[in-house]
């Protein structure tokens, strides 16, 4: 079988980037899987895709390539428009609801098309008028799940299936360093600031334990800047990118995020693979999805004082090693739920159950 995953942009660092080249690793060991980048801004992709895995691109963005057509928004419809109106290919899943709306109108009818979806669409008018056209909805939650099927009247299957792990074995955490880690894009939903305002309470009481900060993005002098006010130099340290999220999470006891919104939840996701708890705000559509509350990790509600109750519950999984390797166990519970052979058997599922080729 031939799939096409088709995303904006494969050269990226996101969560729905790492999940979708995860599935595709697995897929390729079973069918001719390629992966469609919109855009390519950079030479290699920010996350390794396995050899089996065809990788192309739409239109090449890097820097002295040449184009027939003005550089823009016009340039890239059309370029898509030509590419998506000549795929062969017995699937194809859109990654975001604009690539799902263009699949919807161009893409061969013979070809089985599925929108992966991780949030709301911005715009739910083009979504209602071409959705109708596709197979089939998946989205990571259940939350997600009753929210597209309400967007779409019931026209579109919507199903359920979660992100992919990286293939394993995961790397696994000892549970004796004193670190806390956090990983994200540097961006304002992430609100790193709630984390590092939270942390400066736990330094001052617990001045031998350390956070680490994996990422880049637009906060990150702001937050740097947050740093020296508080006095962290010695306490926060920001590690810079990495490709190998999980692999540095074991090196971590906790594992901390502080996200407005963490639709994706690759991050807590991979820290529960590498059997680390979790610390997050319960907020809506958020970490609630993922962690099950003194079973892989904590919930802290938010509101008044949630930056002195982040702080507390820091604190308490420091001083109790038992409860933190308990959280630790029933994180790798949960993850093994996330694997990447386990999702992508999911997918195979519903891609016969809804495919035009049968």
């Amino acid at each position: 079988m031939r799939i096409c995953l088709l995303t904006p942009s494969v050269y990226g660092m996101r969560g729905d980037v790492r999940s979708i080249v995860n599935l595709a690793g697995e897929l390729a060991k079973r069918h001719e899987v390629e992966i469609i980048s919109v855009r390519r801004h950079r030479e290699k992709p920010f996350f390794p895709v396995a050899s089996g895995v065809t990788l192309s691109w739409v239109v090449d963005a890097l820097p002295g390539v040449r184009h027939l057509l003005p550089r823009g928004q016009m340039r890239t419809e059309v370029a898509l428009w030509r590419r998506l109106r000549a795929l062969r290919a017995d699937v194809l899943v859109s990654t975001r609801p604009g690539l799902g709306v263009q699949a919807a109108r161009h893409v061969p009818r013979d070809v089985t098309r599925i929108a992966r979806e991780w949030g709301r669409p911005p715009v739910p008018g083009p979504i209602r008028k071409f959705y109708p056209r596709l197979d089939a909805v998946v989205t990571a939650t259940e939350t997600g799940r009753q929210e597209w099927d309400h967007l779409l009247d019931g026209n579109v299957p919507v199903s359920v299936i979660p992100d992919a792990l990286p293939a394993g074995p995961w790397p696994r955490s000892r549970m004796d360093n004193r670190i806390v880690a956090a990983g994200g894009r540097l961006v304002p939903g992430k609100a790193h600031e709630r984390l590092i305002r939270a942390f400066a309470v736990v330094a001052g009481k617990r001045p031998d334990w350390r956070l680490r900060l994996y990422g880049g993005g637009t906060e990150e002098k702001r937050l740097r800047a947050l740093v020296g006010d508080l006095d962290l130099h010695n306490h926060v340290y920001f590690m810079g990118t990495t490709s190998d999220l999980t692999g540095e999470f074991a090196k971590a006891s906790i594992v901390a995020t502080t996200s407005r919104a963490e639709v994706l939840g690759m991050t807590v996701i991979e820290a529960m693979a590498s059997g680390v708890p979790v610390i997050a705000f319960d907020s809506p559509r958020g970490p609630g999805e993922f962690v099950a509350d003194g079973r892989s990790g904590v919930l802290v509600a938010e509101g008044d004082g949630e930056i002195e109750a982040y702080a507390s519950a820091l604190l308490a999984l420091i001083d109790d090693e038992r409860r933190r390797r308990e959280l630790a166990a029933g994180a790798l519970e949960v993850a093994a739920g996330h694997g990447a052979s386990s999702v992508a058997e999911r997918w195979e599922k519903l891609i016969v159950a809804t495919s035009r080729r049968a």
